[in-house]
């Protein structure tokens, strides 16, 4: 935070915290679990390392973890409203029309069966195939910060043909199985209907191509979407480029390379070595979208990695004429979420979650995420705070002899 001093931090805190729980009190018919949510929101917020039940309860001032416990249980109300809260809370500071949508999963490792959606799969967050849930989630991604807005449980065929085990971790009837890229579909089509303002979607290769691009093409928006080496590539009408993405980076020359930065990371600039290959124009109503700009290009942006010469392959949709920085800036936006949920779970807590039901699962998420959304708030404010003037020669002198006894004065008794 860079631009506000610590009194004026401190202000932005407690002004922006009694703002955000006055509009989470609102989803909440019962005085007592609205009590027990900001309760919950306070230990998310805390310094406790594990925002267990029992560490949020300690924190709290409770003898146990009961109350915490029906914030995510027994209790009534809808986890679907918080995230629409947490959307609304987070789109009024950060918004900005040229915003990234980015959308990416991450894994919660548990024991045991009896979690909703937990099964032996794949997850980054392990780089192996383990025991543990995946959360879909999408981040909101612009120059003033970044938040997520909206998340769903993954749940494999292994549970939707198990109706037994759906009823036993209390899955809503309407909930069957979808792939991670109808789940990914879900979300942008929300945010449309939101109107949450955005120009761009990125995500990485297990959501790239077709619902997904459909869906972004007939609303108007941009992509960089990863795709595999294997996936096919064709133009018409400009160079003729035909094959899968790795053999067409195989067929390009050393020099079609330009070095550029995909945005600042914890070390600094993030560069790589990338191509930009425009395959194609479409006119827009050729795709089932009637607007400005009137003709887009898709194309295929190569990454190559400096350290070990790996390539990375996306899928691209922009306006005609839309530079290739831009493309690499949106592709480096996905690095944002990856940011998030590790703040998001070394700090808050997001995969402290101790409940086994699908309710439980988005309730403590959804939770989670509006305390991520604060933080975001507050930050932007922060660095957005004018530091107050400097003052001017004559009044610095002025004050040095306002300020009361000099330090010699001070130590020397007067005459």
């Amino acid at each position: 935070m860079l631009g506000a001093s610590i009194e004026v931090t401190l202000d932005l805190w407690s002004a922006e915290l009694r703002k955000a729980k006055g509009q989470l009190r609102l989803l909440f018919t019962h005085p007592s679990v609205a009590a027990s949510a900001l309760a919950f929101l306070d230990g998310l917020l805390g310094p406790e390392r594990r925002k267990t039940g029992w560490m949020r309860a300690e924190a709290a001032g409770d003898a146990g973890p009961w109350r915490q416990q029906a914030v995510l249980g027994r209790s009534r109300w809808n986890a679907e409203d918080l995230r629409d809260l947490v959307r609304d809370y987070a789109v009024e500071v950060l918004a900005a029309p040229d915003a990234v949508l980015v959308i990416d999963e991450t894994g919660f490792l548990k024991q045991g069966k009896a979690s909703c959606g937990v099964g032996r799969q794949y997850t980054g967050s392990a780089g192996k195939v383990t025991n543990c849930q995946i959360g879909v989630f999408t981040a909101y991604v612009s120059a003033k910060g970044h938040a997520f807005i909206d998340r769903q449980l993954y749940l494999p065929k292994a549970w939707t043909d198990d109706p037994a085990r759906l009823a036993a971790a209390h899955v809503p009837a309407e909930v069957g199985f979808a792939t991670k890229p109808r789940l990914a579909v879900g979300m942008i089509e929300r945010a449309i209907r939101a109107g949450v303002p955005f120009a761009w979607a990125a995500t990485d290769s297990v959501y790239g191509v077709g619902e997904v691009e459909t869906v972004l093409r007939r609303a108007g928006k941009g992509y960089v979407l990863g795709v595999t080496g294997t996936h096919q590539f064709w133009s018409w009408g400009r160079m003729p480029v035909a094959g899968t993405a790795e053999e067409i980076a195989q067929a390009l020359p050393a020099s079609a390379y330009r070095r550029l930065s995909a945005g600042e990371g914890t070390k600094g600039a993030r560069l790589y070595d990338w191509v930009y290959l425009e395959l194609a124009d479409l006119e827009a109503d050729e795709v089932g979208y009637a607007g400005h700009p009137e003709v887009w290009t898709r194309g295929l942006l190569i990454r190559r990695s400096l350290a070990d010469q790996s390539l990375a392959f996306f899928t691209t949709w922009c306006p005609k004429g839309t530079p290739v920085e831009v493309l690499v800036h949106v592709e480096g936006c996905r690095w944002a979420i990856e940011d998030a949920f590790e703040t998001a779970k070394t700090e808050l807590g997001l995969d402290h979650n101790e409940t086994r039901s699908w309710h439980g699962w988005h309730r403590h998420v959804s939770l989670v995420m509006f305390a991520f959304a604060l933080l975001a708030v507050i930050r932007h404010r922060a660095n957005t705070t004018k530091p107050p003037p400097k003052r001017t020669a004559a009044e610095q002198e002025r004050r040095q002899w306002c300020d009361g006894r000099s330090r010699r004065s001070a130590a020397w008794p007067a005459v």
